[in-house]
């Protein structure tokens, strides 16, 4: 598949087969997400897959609540891959200082993207949650205190009605989103 195709079919997917997703698929994601470039080579992260459905369940159910239902559908997805952001070494924390920029989020960001073009390129779908319950999750998967939860990506194969009609993608046009040589 050329590039150009490819992200231009990867989507968030909302709506997942109640169908396994074969181990042997979710380490083609993490090696997508070893590869992955970062600030000073530190690769700042460590992938967690949940694939056991209780636990998965219970993951799910960290990414909303009563008043924040929109990620009610990560309990249909039938993995999810939680990025963790490890502590830097001390000249990328000074770095960071410096510049006002934690490189371990945009490192994260970066590895997450690769995860989800890999997974596009597979046919399995995703979708990126942002909003969940750290300090459940990080309890339910024996996550150190000193490691935070970058994001929670909900994987699996897309539902038949997902994928029979893409939705087409709006976004800005080019002209309001880019410049050369002045903002």
């Amino acid at each position: 598949m050329e590039f150009k195709e490819l992200i231009v079919q990867r989507r968030s997917v909302r709506r997942y087969e109640q169908k396994p997703v074969d181990r042997s698929l979710l380490e083609c994601l993490a090696e997508a997400v070893r590869l992955a470039p970062s600030a000073s080579n530190q690769q700042p992260w460590r992938l967690v897959f949940v694939d056991e459905p209780v636990l998965c369940r219970q993951v799910a159910e960290t990414t909303f609540n009563g008043v924040v239902s929109f990620n009610r559908f990560a309990l249909g997805a039938p993995v999810l891959a939680v990025l963790c952001r490890e502590k830097p070494r001390v000249l990328n924390q000074v770095g960071g200082m410096i510049k006002k920029l934690d490189w371990t989020l945009v490192d994260t960001g970066i590895a997450a993207e690769h995860l989800c073009l890999q997974a596009a390129e597979l046919g399995l779908g995703t979708c990126m949650l942002g909003w969940f319950n750290e300090a459940r999750i990080r309890k339910l998967l024996a996550i150190p205190k000193t490691t935070r939860i970058g994001l929670v990506i909900t994987i699996g194969w897309p539902a038949e009605t997902v994928t029979a009609s893409p939705r087409v993608k709006r976004r800005k046009e080019l002209d309001e989103m880019r410049s050369y040589n002045t903002y």
